[in-house]
């Protein structure tokens, strides 16, 4: 078992063969994600301590990502999915209570809600298709449910004459084209030898800043 935690992980085109620096863009281009922790601590006039937290889990999914794009092994991969997981669950419970005002005890069923139905999205389309669907997407589609959420709350936010909503469906349309650049990494290999996963780090990076800065616009619940 000790010995299936250092297996490497080659699951994108920018590396070609082992080494700490086989993916230079995909290991670099994660400084988007420090950049933007530093920028969202930056305090304003409004202190928001809930805000800095998201913030600094931000700053958390960089260096996880970093980690592992240069180390590229099994362990490696949990310090980069394990913070982004957190992120996605943690958001959605403060897009329940700040942008549709949810009380905790409905806010906290909601996220538990989106939690099982995210665990079962994949393998219930797969199931449907007869086949698996995470290699064919490049894992991309385990982002599916994040991206449905967003468009869900912003939808539910606009009807309610917040002007989060539009907010937060404009930063799920970023969040579909950074998506796109983690999906087609493999698929553009052959004409772009160095990939398009370090496009999904840069967008991304700035969709969960915009997700932060509209947490801390529309205040506590």
């Amino acid at each position: 078992m000790a010995s299936g935690w250092w297996e490497p992980v080659r699951d994108y085109c920018e590396r070609a063969g082992p080494g700490l620096l086989a993916e230079p863009l995909n290991a670099v281009s994660n400084a988007a994600f420090v950049v933007a922790a530093i920028l969202l601590l930056r305090r304003g006039r409004s202190p928001d301590p809930v805000a800095d937290g998201y913030a600094v889990l931000i700053g958390v999914i960089g260096l996880g990502s970093a980690l592992f794009h240069t180390l590229a092994v099994q362990w490696a991969m949990l310090a980069d999915v394990i913070p982004i997981a957190l992120f996605i669950h943690a958001y959605v419970f403060l897009a329940l209570r700040r942008f549709l005002g949810l009380s905790l005890a409905v806010a906290l069923a909601g996220t538990l809600a989106f939690a099982v139905a995210a665990a079962l999205f994949e393998p219930a389309l797969s199931f449907l298709a007869g086949q698996p669907l995470g290699p064919a997407s490049n894992g991309s589609i385990g982002y599916a449910p994040a991206s449905l959420a967003l468009f869900g709350v912003g939808t539910a936010a606009w009807l309610r004459g917040s002007r989060a909503g539009a907010a937060l469906i404009g930063i799920g349309v970023l969040f579909l084209v950074s998506l796109t650049a983690r999906t087609l990494d493999a698929t553009l290999c052959p004409l772009v030898p160095f990939g398009t996963h370090w496009l999904w780090h840069l967008l991304n990076a700035g969709v969960l800043y915009a997700l932060v800065q509209a947490a801390r616009r529309a205040g506590p619940a």
